[in-house]
C-alpha cells in the first residue's frame, strides 16, 4: 500500500514537516493518531478548513486515527495567528454552538463510527484550569525570549499583542500534551501558520513525557499568485448551504483561473493523479471540462452528490447555453431595483413574461426555477447582491435566461 505521505506530497499538500523521514517511517508502518485543530470563530467551517478536512480523509484512508479537536477552550481566547488585530471575544454560548455545528459539517468527510476518528473539545481540560498550576507546570516550560520570535506574535507586536493572546500558545500545547497522554496522539497536523504553536506542543510533550512527538503543516490554499483563496464577494466561501449555497460554491470553484485548476485538482478533490497528469496536457477550451471536474468534486465532497449534480446542470445552462442554444441574459440596473427584488417584476423586465398574471400562473403551477431551484411562491424576491451575482431563471422545460444587475 502506498505511504500517505508520498500521496500527500505528490498531491502538493505537504509545507513544513519537523522529522520528514522520521514522520514517513511512521506512516508506513503503523496506525497512528494525529489530530488537528479547529476553533469555533463562526457557525461553520470555511474552504480553508475544507482543506485539512481533506487531509484528515486522505489519512483516514491509510489507516490512520484522526483527532479534530473543537476549540472549546482556545476559542475563548482567540489565535492571534495571522491577525492585526485582536479577534473579538465570544460568548460561551455561542462558542458552544459553534462546536456544535462543526460536528456535522466534519462528519461530511471524516468517519467517526466505531473509534475510527475521534472529536474532542478542548473545553474539556482547559476551561477548569487552576492559572497557577498552569503556569507554574506549563508556563515553566516556555521562554517569553523564543515565543516573541515566533512569526505569529511578531506580525501583531507593532500594533500591540494582548497578554490573554499571548496565552494562546501556551494553551495549544497544552492540547497536544492532553491528547498525547489520554490518546496516544503522535502527531499534530495544522495550516502552514500552525507551524509556531504546533513546534511549541512538540517541545511541551519532550519536556513533560520525555518522547519524541512530530508535526507537519500543509499548504495554505492560495492562487498561483499567491492570494489567499476562499473570499467571494459576499465574505468567507462557508461549507454551510445557508450561508454559500450548494450552486454559488460550485461556481466558485468553476471559475478559478486555468492556471490553478489542476493544482486544485490535486489539493482539494480525490480525483486520481493519473487523471489529473492527463488534464495538465490540456489546453484552451479543455480546461473548462477539468474546471467542471473541480467544481463537482469539491461540491459533492461537501454538500453531497444531490446538489453538486443540481449546481453542475445549472452552470451547464450558463456555460453550454440553455436549450441547446446561447442562453440570453440581460443586464439589469441595480439603481432601478429594490434591495429584494420581486421575481415577478424581473421576469416582466426581461420579457419572459406578458404579465404578471401570467407570472403568477406559471409560478403557482411549478414552471418556474431560479438557480434550479422551483418557486412557488409568487411573492419570491431576488436580493441585490445575488443579482450582481448573476441568476438563471428556467421557464417551464426549455427557456433559460441569463439575469444580472450592474
Amino acid at each position: 500500500m502506498e505511504n500517505v505521505f508520498d500521496i500527500l506530497k505528490e498531491r502538493g499538500l505537504i509545507a513544513q514537516t519537523t522529522h520528514e523521514e522520521e514522520i514517513r517511517e511512521l506512516l508506513g508502518k503503523e496506525k497512528v493518531t494525529f489530530y488537528i485543530g479547529f476553533d469555533p470563530t463562526a457557525d461553520s467551517l470555511h474552504v480553508g478548513h475544507f482543506l485539512q478536512m481533506v487531509v484528515m480523509r486522505h489519512m483516514q484512508l491509510a489507516g490512520h486515527r484522526p483527532i479534530a479537536l473543537v476549540g472549546g477552550g482556545t476559542g475563548m481566547v482567540g489565535d492571534p495567528t495571522g491577525r492585526t488585530d485582536m479577534r473579538q471575544m465570544m460568548t460561551v454560548e455561542t462558542i458552544n454552538y459553534n462546536c456544535e455545528r462543526f460536528k456535522k459539517q466534519l462528519s461530511s468527510l471524516i468517519d467517526f463510527s466505531d473509534g475510527q476518528a475521534i472529536m474532542v473539545n478542548n473545553a474539556d481540560w482547559l476551561r477548569g484550569l487552576n492559572y497557577i498550576e498552569f503556569l507554574r507546570d506549563i508556563g515553566s516550560c516556555f521562554s517569553v525570549n523564543e515565543m516573541l520570535r515566533a512569526k505569529c506574535f511578531q506580525t501583531r507586536l507593532e500594533k500591540g499583542l494582548s497578554f490573554i493572546e499571548f496565552n494562546y500558545m501556551l494553551m495549544q500545547s497544552y492540547d497536544f500534551l492532553q491528547l498525547y497522554k489520554e490518546y496516544g496522539c503522535k502527531m499534530e497536523l495544522g495550516g502552514d501558520d500552525q507551524w509556531s504553536n504546533i513546534l511549541g506542543g512538540i517541545d511541551l510533550v519532550r519536556r513533560k513525557e520525555n518522547d519524541q512527538v512530530y508535526g507537519m503543516t500543509f499548504t495554505l490554499l492560495t492562487t498561483s499568485d499567491g492570494k489567499k483563496m476562499g473570499k467571494t464577494a459576499k465574505g468567507a466561501l462557508w461549507l454551510d448551504p445557508e450561508k454559500v449555497s450548494p450552486y454559488d460554491f460550485f461556481q466558485y470553484w468553476r471559475n478559478v483561473d486555468d492556471a490553478d485548476v489542476c493544482r486544485l485538482l490535486k489539493m482539494v478533490t480525490f480525483v486520481p493523479m493519473d487523471e489529473i497528469r492527463e488534464m495538465e496536457k490540456w489546453e484552451g477550451a479543455d480546461l473548462n471540462r477539468a474546471k467542471v471536474r473541480l467544481a463537482y468534486e469539491v461540491t459533492k465532497l461537501v454538500h453531497g452528490e444531490e446538489e453538486a449534480e443540481k449546481a453542475k446542470k445549472t452552470a451547464e445552462s450558463i456555460f453550454a447555453g440553455g436549450a441547446g442554444g446561447d442562453m440570453p441574459s440581460t443586464e439589469l440596473a441595480a439603481a432601478d431595483l429594490a434591495d429584494e427584488a420581486q421575481l415577478l417584476d424581473i421576469m416582466l423586465a426581461v420579457k419572459l413574461i406578458p404579465s404578471k398574471g401570467e407570472g403568477r400562473r406559471l409560478i403557482t403551477q411549478g414552471g418556474v426555477s431560479v438557480d434550479d431551484e422551483k418557486i412557488t411562491d409568487s411573492a419570491y424576491t431576488v436580493s441585490k447582491e445575488k443579482l450582481a451575482e448573476g441568476i438563471i431563471i428556467k421557464k417551464g422545460k426549455k427557456v433559460f435566461h441569463k439575469v444580472t444587475a450592474k
